[in-house]
């Protein structure tokens, strides 16, 4: 049976757990609000962005000329995934959850017979992904904190991974990232990154529409389809750190009731030890005094 002094220093020492995860859950509630609107207020843009560059490749006819990232490399042997999470953990099942979903669908491919690559954002995902696909991680980036992070930051990434695939690294690029819905409930979503997925919109109004564009659709796309990895980029980082803010203030608050229970058992234990000891005591004091 632990000793008085130690379950006095353990009681102690879990108070002071408490007193921090209760900091750290207040914390992350003052960010999630603003990292929450950043998140809802890119989403509209990232999302038609992604319909429209779709819908205006669909309408283009594919030749020798067209870009890569329009037409891609005519082969889908090599993938890459692009995995981000964040630099930091206590966050619950945040990070997990991306890298679970990455290894899942590289294991679907390899079994395929594909090969998989790794480009990694954020040191949760690289430590995530090392043990099992160390020969296989082609980059890593720490991006540090996600709630400051720009569109010029991610314009980097993108420059890399555009570089890259034009130099036949790799043939389809798949972007994995945790998409907010709601403190409690965050989403691991993968999308193709690149090339561009074509719109696959058969619905009548939208085959009958005619749209003339200036200027025309191909220098359109020139623009637009560099911007769009960029954009989904900055998309992926903003879910991410509402995300992040969320699952680690669900786990804090989990953390802080757990120590709570934690703190009322030891002192439940620590009085009845303490009675034990009065109990020997007096036990003693009598039985003495009546050897006397």
């Amino acid at each position: 049976m632990a000793s008085l002094k130690a379950l006095k220093i353990r009681i102690n020492s879990v108070k002071s757990t408490q007193k921090i995860t209760k900091a750290m859950k207040m914390v992350a509630a003052a960010k999630l609000k603003r990292a929450q609107e950043a998140a809802e207020a890119s989403r509209p843009y990232a999302e038609r962005l992604e319909k429209v560059v779709s819908s205006i490749a669909s309408k283009v006819t594919v030749g020798p000329q067209s870009p890569k990232l329009l037409a891609g490399t005519g082969k889908d042997d090599v993938h890459l995934f692009v995995v981000a999470t964040s630099d930091k953990g206590l966050a619950g099942a945040f990070n997990t959850n991306i890298v679970r979903l990455a290894r899942k669908r590289a294991d679907e491919l390899k079994g395929q017979g594909k090969t998989v690559k790794f480009y990694t954002i954020g040191k949760k995902a690289k430590d995530g992904l090392v043990r099992f696909y160390r020969n296989d991680i082609v980059e890593s980036v720490e991006p540090g904190d996600l709630g400051k992070l720009g569109y010029d930051a991610v314009k980097g990434w993108s420059d890399d991974l555009i570089a890259r695939f034009e130099g036949g690294e790799f043939d389809v690029a798949h972007l994995f990232f945790n998409k907010f819905v709601s403190v409690l409930t965050q989403e691991p979503t993968e999308l193709q990154l690149m090339p561009v997925a074509l719109s696959n919109d058969n619905a009548p109004a939208a085959a009958s529409a005619s749209v003339e564009y200036e200027p025309d659709e191909e220098e359109l796309l020139a623009d637009l389809l560099p911007r769009n990895v960029a954009v989904q980029l900055l998309r992926a980082q903003r879910e991410n750190a509402a995300s992040e803010q969320g699952s680690k203030m669900t786990a804090m608050d989990n953390a802080t009731r757990n120590a709570g229970d934690m703190i009322n058992k030891l002192t439940i234990q620590y009085n009845r030890t303490r009675q034990a000891a009065i109990t020997t005591e007096l036990v003693e004091i009598i039985s003495g005094a009546e050897a006397l």
